[in-house]
């Protein structure tokens, strides 16, 4: 068989050339050009022409439409991160720090899969033992599983044609190279290449394919942008190494909602789903302490309760510290410039400190006002109430803004025992919430007013 030919392809302006150039003859762009296969065009046999119902033009009316059915992995906030469960023919991208249990969570959801249906376990970083050992530590259904430790990308591709999977997972397409290109494995042309040719794999043959992701020293996921493009799901790992609590975050979802949390706990049989993840972001403490609030944040379709902490504390230096841990730093200077103008008071000869409990991040503005309360706590060293949850966004002309999905973030607040709430006014219930009080505020003076009371 003929070795396919290759050229390289800007990444810049798209020109091409037959060999590589430090610079691009096109846009004189540098270090631009990448190795990229040449495919023959045949008319009339197109490699996307399979996936079309009908192999020509039709109305959008006319297409029929299912609904997709879900096989679950055997855990409940994986498949919650899913969108209820993988899809047939889909393809999905995990990626995490070292060490965060990316590998481990998937051994045990392949080990569930395989006990209904065929499945592969592709690994490319560990060898056939280790991954043996590992199953044994964990207890897990390691029977059905059919295991293949190899990297290059046609021998695998072979294998599941010949195996015929119904779920295999690729661990990881970082280790993956292709024969085809010249380039190493982990470069940016192998990853682009190999991932383009196991997805068209998983909508030709209908197999769910998981992808195993490298993550950069800044987090984001390692090789090219194009990756989180080609796949149908790109979850997201998180949590630190030395704490026994992890996220799953879905930052992009074909089948289902993104922003969907999954939260799990590392134990010595691999990990468990927490049912009720509030309390891992919920301090205990003996007694109310000042610098502390409750938020009800919403991940996806799940109101959860995390404490937000601040202190503030005499600045001993010219230009005063403003650290927010789990928050966004820009939107802290806001919020104090906020808290002076329309509420009085002032901090800029303070130093500002914001934590997030549990190491959870908080991507939405509904946090504004829990931070300036638990701010105006500390300030002035009075704890706030107990059994008091506080949601609402603040704008920078006092105004206490609504959030999405007020009714839910109370229900479940009454739910762990909360009794009194600080919301937007737009935010109200229509109707009595049992054993709960709902102080409904339009601006931050308001707020600051209600708990003087």
């Amino acid at each position: 068989m003929a070795k396919p030919k290759t050229h390289y392809v800007c990444s810049e302006c798209g020109g091409s050339s037959p060999k590589w150039q430090g610079q691009c003859p096109a846009c004189n762009g540098w270090n631009t050009l990448l190795e990229t296969v040449v495919e023959a065009s045949k008319p009339g046999n197109s490699r996307f022409q399979s996936l079309a119902a009908g192999g020509g033009v039709q109305k959008l009316t006319e297409v029929e439409t299912t609904e997709a059915p879900r096989t679950s992995t055997g855990s409940e906030e994986l498949d919650r991160v899913l969108g209820g469960g993988l899809v047939r023919g889909s393809v999905v991208l995990i990626g995490g720090d070292p060490g965060i249990g990316k590998s481990t969570l998937l051994l045990q959801a392949i080990a569930h899969l395989g006990q209904g249906r065929p499945v592969l376990y592709v690994s490319g970083e560990e060898s056939a033992q280790q991954i043996a050992l590992r199953a044994q530590r964990l207890s897990v259904e390691a029977e059905p599983v059919r295991l293949l430790a190899e990297i290059n990308l046609e021998s695998i591709l072979a294998t599941l044609a010949r195996e015929k999977p119904e779920v295999a997972v690729i661990d990881s397409i970082q280790t993956v190279y292709s024969e085809a290109l010249q380039s190493a494995p982990g470069s940016v042309a192998q990853v682009r290449e190999c991932a383009a040719q196991l997805t068209r794999h998983a909508k030709t043959t209908g197999t769910t394919i998981i992808l195993v992701g490298h993550v950069t020293k800044e987090g984001a996921l390692a090789g090219p942008r194009v990756l989180e493009h080609i796949v149908d799901a790109v979850l997201y790992f998180e949590g630190d190494t030395h704490s026994s609590f992890r996220l799953i975050r879905a930052n992009k979802n074909r089948f289902g909602a993104v922003n969907e949390l999954g939260v799990f706990a590392m134990t010595d049989k691999g990990l468990r789903g927490v049912s009720n993840p509030s309390a891992l972001f919920l301090s205990q403490h003996a007694e109310p302490v000042a610098g502390s609030c409750v938020l009800v944040t919403q991940e996806g379709s799940r109101p959860l309760l995390v404490e937000i902490q601040a202190l503030v504390d005499e600045a001993h230096a010219p230009n005063p510290k403003r650290l927010a841990v789990g928050l966004e730093q820009n939107r802290l200077a806001l919020l104090l410039a906020v808290l002076h103008r329309h509420a009085g008071v002032a901090c800029f000869d303070q130093d500002v400190f914001i934590n997030a409990v549990g190491g959870v991040r908080i991507n939405e503005p509904a946090a504004d006002l829990a931070v300036l309360l638990a701010i105006q706590s500390s300030l002035r060293n009075r704890p706030l109430p107990e059994k008091l949850v506080v949601f609402g966004e603040v704008g920078l002309a006092g105004e206490v803004r609504p959030v999405q999905r007020g009714q839910e973030r109370l229900k479940e607040a009454a739910k762990l025992g909360f009794t009194r709430a600080i919301i937007p006014k737009a935010n109200a219930p229509k109707a009595a919430i049992a054993g709960m009080e709902v102080i409904a505020i339009e601006r931050l003076d308001q707020a600051i007013a209600a708990l003087r009371e």
